[in-house]
């Protein structure tokens, strides 16, 4: 190879990986397990009638994220519910509900596969029965995770299973049979995380029964375990739930299984799940309803974890045992942080929704207010911001959209409505095109 075909070849390899990274949208919060997107030209207004390229209909409502996969999406649902009740999903009727929503929905939990081109059903499976409504969510809140030829589920039951591109199940499991009945006050909730070889579950509870949290690995192929480790906190009353998701971080050169929830951030082994290190600050004051629902953003070697609305606390990587002393970087105290939606961030800034419909920037290096809190479509909120091609995108539960601009300055850009009522899913992304969940359907938006 000469000069020239090596700096074609180089050039070609660097215009090619945003674009191959940007096809696949593996697990919830996408690559980077923090909402965000390196995607170009995705659009900024649509409605029913605007830049929808396709719609498809859903039995059911859930707040579970779609994973995408090169032509596939995978999303989990209730079965259809045999009874609608209007407004039913929240013990409320939303101010604007063009369609009825279910409470909780059907009995049983669905994984679908759906078509990227055309919005197509491929096929469906009942992964359990026994959903159930939990004020907020049902059975069906946990998004799956794909590594491209598998995709895994797990359901507010407690089924953990894996499934090939096909439907075919190849393993299963059932937490609350093997390692005893949640004692989560608001019902299980928490997402998956894939890690190499490993399925990562982790059920933080203890409000409504003591049997101990835990995080356990499956090995992906065969579902076996590859180790279980008891997560222990001294937190109290409804503080031991949490409905996070696990997420990866560096710590020098080896990589940390990293959980918030239950008043502290720990950071785990892959290899083995034994905590390496632990901080506080999450519930400085001791309140007893501190159940924790954001899930932890990692920026370089800051894990940056929400608690209820405030404090936000960011922890350096490094050190063993209580690293709550030395390695908190910054608190923040602010009065309109994130309750339900996880922070996202796109490593420079730090963007927050609170649930009632105001948005912060914080410096995520130093956690200093950027700009905010500044109003936008009111709430609640409770899908997480999605930052992408210079924007900020984020979902209210009635299915408008406000697209501000990213960065040290805030603009709304555009409001955009969709129907379908109840909306807690936050976006997926894939290429050029958003892919949005509401009460009713999934959308693919693009122009």
């Amino acid at each position: 190879m000469n000069r020239h075909d090596f700096a074609f070849l180089f050039v070609a390899v660097l215009l090619a990986r945003p674009l191959f990274a940007d096809e696949n949208w593996p697990q919830w919060r996408g690559i980077s397990l923090r909402g965000e997107s390196h995607s170009k030209g995705l659009p900024q207004s649509w409605s029913e009638t605007e830049n929808i390229v396709w719609k498809t209909p859903l039995p059911g409502w859930a707040g579970s994220t779609p994973v995408i996969w090169g032509d596939s999406i995978f999303l989990t649902s209730p079965s259809k519910a045999k009874e609608n009740v209007e407004g039913g999903a929240i013990g409320r009727k939303l101010r604007s509900m063009p369609v009825k929503v279910s409470e909780p929905g059907g009995d049983e939990v669905l994984l679908i596969c759906i078509a990227k081109k055309d919005g197509k059903v491929r096929w469906q499976k009942s992964l359990c029965g026994g959903n159930k409504f939990y004020a907020k969510h049902n059975m069906a809140s946990p998004s799956p995770v794909t590594d491209g030829k598998q995709v895994f589920v797990v359901t507010g039951t407690g089924m953990v299973a894996a499934y090939d591109f096909a439907g075919k199940q190849v393993w299963s499991r059932e937490l609350q049979k093997e390692y005893g009945e949640f004692g989560l006050y608001w019902g299980y909730a928490s997402s998956p995380l894939l890690y190499k070889d490993k399925l990562i579950v982790e059920v933080l509870n203890g409000a409504t029964n003591p049997n101990p949290s835990y995080i356990v690995a499956f090995d992906k192929k065969t579902g076996k375990n590859k180790w279980k480790v008891e997560r222990k906190t001294d937190a109290v009353a409804e503080c031991p739930d949490a409905y996070t998701t696990p997420t990866i971080m560096k710590d020098g050169k080896r990589d940390l299984i990293v959980v918030s929830g239950a008043d502290y951030v720990t950071a785990h082994d892959p290899k083995t799940g034994r905590e390496v290190w632990r901080a506080g600050g999450l519930n400085p004051d001791k309140q007893k309803n501190y159940r924790i629902c954001g899930s932890p953003t990692v920026i370089g070697d800051i894990v940056v974890a929400t608690s209820r609305e405030r404090p936000i606390v960011a922890v350096r990587a490094g050190g063993k045992g209580d690293v709550t002393a030395s390695n908190t970087v910054w608190t923040y105290d602010g009065r309109k942080g994130p309750d339900v939606p996880s922070a996202a961030s796109d490593a420079k800034y730090l963007y927050l929704i609170h649930d009632n419909g105001f948005a912060t920037c914080l410096d995520a290096k130093t956690g200093k207010e950027v700009w905010g809190p500044e109003r936008i479509e009111s709430g609640p909120y409770s899908a997480s911001p999605l930052v992408a091609d210079g924007r900020v995108y984020v979902t209210n539960e009635e299915a408008v959209t406000t697209v501000f601009k990213a960065g040290p300055t805030f603009e709304v850009l555009h409001e955009n409505k969709l129907e379908g009522g109840y909306t807690l899913s936050s976006f997926a992304v894939s290429g050029k095109r958003l892919y949005l969940r509401t009460a009713g359907a999934l959308y693919c938006i693009g122009e």
